[in-house]
């Protein structure tokens, strides 16, 4: 009898009817301190990159002698460096593979944004922002002066399920990393 009735009691009680939603929660996301470290002097160009992160080889299948990561192992992101040596006027052909890459992001992207960007060293860069469930958020791609020596492009890659709004400061943080990149860029001499 004392069973039934405890019964009867958690039964009454636990059926209340006044629920209340739960505010919608945030992804906590603290950014470190921006702060740059000078790229080794054993590629063909030269550039200063985030102390956040770490410089890989590529290790892909396709990957070439100069291709290298910058990986941010704290915000799971990847910034994938590509670069060609240009011969005779293949660069046109390098920078159509560019904007085909890109554009493949049509599919998800609502907005596509490129941006010439004017570096402190005289040169131009191609700047793309996209926005959307993209896999990548920001390219790049930039050739000497007279596009006759080398190619370098870039982009932005993040590993994980975590929707790009709820990553929106991380993005705009490594897209200023990619600027700077960019703004110290410098090519060496390659024979």
């Amino acid at each position: 009898m004392r069973y039934l009735l405890v019964l009867f009691i958690f039964i009454c009680f636990s059926c209340r009817r006044d629920y209340l939603p739960k505010p919608k929660g945030y992804n906590r996301i603290d950014l470190p301190q921006a702060g740059y470290q000078p790229l080794p002097d054993t590629l063909p160009y030269y550039f200063e990159y985030s102390n956040h992160a770490k410089l890989l080889r590529d290790s892909s299948w396709i990957t070439e002698r100069y291709w290298v990561n910058l990986h941010y192992p704290e915000m799971g992101a990847t910034i994938q460096i590509t670069y060609k040596q240009v011969t005779d006027s293949i660069v046109r052909e390098f920078l159509s593979d560019s904007y085909k890459l890109t554009s493949q992001h049509n599919v998800k992207a609502y907005a596509i944004e490129e941006s010439i960007l004017e570096l402190p060293s005289g040169m131009y860069a191609s700047f793309t922002e996209l926005e959307g469930e993209v896999p990548t958020q920001a390219q790049f791609h930039i050739t000497d002066p007279d596009s006759t020596k080398h190619f370098l492009r870039g982009a932005l890659y993040f590993r994980t399920a975590t929707k790009n709004d709820s990553l929106a400061p991380v993005i705009s943080y490594l897209k200023q990393d990619m600027i700077h990149l960019l703004s110290t860029l410098k090519w060496r001499i390659t024979e």
